[in-house]
């Protein structure tokens, strides 16, 4: 009953944001515009993809689902960003701060998986290309992308679970711009050793991917540089450089922030850290895969600007 007792926390407060007189609509105006941008450059892939039958393959399936989990990824945080950024409660209650805890970190982990997959897919294209159409099968496709967001979505439960039985019992103030484990772990009134825990199991998470999708690289690479055709190689290099520059910046940003194990940063670099992956990666994810990639070019222009556009801009 003691432990019953001591749970008094009904919400958490985000200090970490400035008031309405300093400034705080000078960031929220920028803050929202990403935040558009980011929605409809997402969609736009997604839907580029579904209704243009060029791109039903593997690759752009693959990409197709990533763009559709930033979507998510984003929602999950921005949203309450720009609330906060407004309002003079920032708060959150303690059951939307689980459920952003969860839904944030599910959503990047069933990223990360999809990043996996697309470069065991790059793997088999370029070093199998002859046995590419019997292994990623569509139902092969199918399963992997299903169990990515399964495992994704049931990876962090036992952990969120595990967080909502804590006693929280003061203070209150979470020193982030959005709920994650670490800062709010440390609001518990408990033995918060656990925190290692968790950082060994993000570490374990991020280095297994980050391992898989490091060496089915380095494969292609020396594959790609032993082929005779200099326009070969360099089609063939184009096709993964997307993969490979979202790959960077998506883990890139996430093992600053998270495997840093007691290693603190100053608060300014934790929050633009946190920046970084919540909201800068994704917003250049639709760049990279729009613009430098031809055939996506083609598919948003086909499905999204009208027929007379499209005959007018060819004529010329």
């Amino acid at each position: 009953m003691d432990g019953l007792n001591q749970t008094t926390i009904t919400e958490f407060y985000f200090s970490d944001f400035p008031h309405l007189g300093n400034g705080s609509l000078l960031l929220f105006i920028p803050l929202l515009l990403i935040y558009v941008f980011i929605i409809v450059g997402n969609s736009m892939i997604f839907c580029a993809v579904q209704m243009d039958t060029h791109l039903h393959n593997p690759m752009y399936n693959f990409i197709s689902i990533f763009s559709f989990l930033e979507i998510w990824y984003t929602t999950v945080t921005i949203p309450k960003m720009l609330s906060n950024l407004l309002s003079e409660q920032k708060t959150i209650s303690f059951m939307g701060c689980l459920l952003q805890m969860y839904f944030f970190h599910s959503l990047g982990v069933t990223e990360a998986l999809v990043l996996t997959v697309m470069a065991i897919d790059r793997y088999v294209a370029i070093c199998s290309p002859l046995r590419y159409p019997t292994i990623m099968t569509p139902w092969v496709c199918t399963q992997l992308s299903a169990g990515s967001c399964v495992f994704g979505f049931l990876m962090l439960l036992p952990e969120i679970v595990w967080i909502s039985t804590l006693p929280f019992c003061g203070p209150n103030q979470i020193h982030q711009l959005f709920c994650d484990f670490e800062p709010v772990l440390r609001l518990a009134c408990t033995d918060t050793s656990m925190i290692l825990v968790e950082d060994v199991i993000h570490a374990i998470s991020i280095l297994t991917s980050v391992s898989i999708i490091t060496l089915s690289y380095i494969r292609i690479v020396i594959v790609i540089l032993r082929i005779p055709s200099g326009e070969s190689r360099q089609k063939a290099f184009s096709t993964c450089a997307a993969h490979i520059t979202v790959f960077v910046l998506f883990f890139g940003s996430v093992a600053l922030m998270y495997l840093r194990f007691s290693a603190t940063f100053p608060p300014l670099l934790d929050k633009a850290t946190a920046l970084m992956f919540a909201v800068l990666a994704p917003l250049l994810n639709p760049v990279i895969y729009s613009l430098r990639n031809k055939d996506m070019k083609n598919a948003i222009r086909k499905v999204f600007l009208p027929k007379k556009v499209l005959e007018a801009s060819g004529s010329l």
